[in-house]
């Protein structure tokens, strides 16, 4: 008898155990944006001038974004053994919306620039991420409009 009020008297407790809540999936959801992408292309203008860069030809850059914060690298194809030789990065926090995103440029190998922050829009399109915003730096006299495409890293 002494075993089976044990036995009852366990599975009692068990089965009375703290109850775990169910988690709120909706806002854990995490935002589109939040991945590894590979810049195909940016564009820069200013005024009437368009400047765009096909960062597939000899170099080769990615950004990592995270619900909290992003980061980038950009090298050269060479192992920087030519006159094509370049290296940047950089990074920091990030603030993701429905459409919008801003970085807080707390990192990057161009000092000066650390301390920015860009608002960008974006548009996913499949793989593809695009997104626009203005690059102003007034201590630098840097002021143009900045629009990437990206494409997810699988």
């Amino acid at each position: 008898m002494k075993c089976g009020y044990v036995f009852g008297m366990l599975l009692m407790v068990v089965s009375c155990g703290p109850v775990t809540p169910k988690k709120d999936t909706k806002s854990q959801t995490t935002p589109p944006i939040v991945g590894t992408w590979k810049l195909l292309t940016g564009t820069t203008i200013k005024g009437t001038d368009t400047v765009v860069t096909d960062y597939t030809i000899g170099q080769e850059m990615i950004k990592i974004i995270s619900p909290t914060h992003f980061a980038f690298l950009r090298h050269d194809m060479n192992k920087g053994n030519d006159s094509t030789a370049s290296y940047a990065a950089g990074g920091g926090r990030v603030k993701i919306g429905d459409s919008t995103y801003t970085e807080l440029l707390d990192y990057f190998s161009i000092r000066e620039w650390e301390g920015g922050e860009f608002e960008l829009f974006y548009k996913i399109s499949g793989d593809t991420l695009i997104t626009t915003g203005v690059e102003k730096i007034e201590a630098l006299g840097i002021e143009h409009l900045n629009i990437e495409k990206l494409v997810r890293v699988k």
